[in-house]
């Protein structure tokens, strides 16, 4: 009986490593296709505005060897140019 309760045991535990091992492995990936905010590609730089209201924001762009500046985008994924002259962006807190 004890060896029972131990086997079934296991194999519960087993089980729900490997369940969340699947949730976490699937909520994942389309998180790391577009995220919200700045990011880069190999090649290029992108502010990703998500929002359901529509509204535009105020990004500041810095830029490598360059004056940073701003620059209003809208909802979803804006290109900001080469990853290699961009070094990064970030809303400043107003609306456009």
């Amino acid at each position: 009986m004890r060896v029972r309760r131990m086997v079934t045991s296991a194999l519960g535990s087993a089980a729900l490593v490997l369940t969340s091992m699947g949730a976490v492995t699937t909520t994942a990936t389309p998180a790391a296709a577009d995220p919200c905010g700045f990011y880069e590609t190999g090649s290029d730089a992108f502010y990703n505005h998500c929002t359901s209201d529509g509204s535009q924001v105020v990004i500041k762009v810095e830029v490598a060897l360059a004056p940073d500046y701003e620059r209003c985008v809208g909802p979803g994924k804006s290109w900001l140019g080469s990853a290699s002259k961009i070094t990064g962006a970030y809303y400043v807190g107003r609306t456009c």
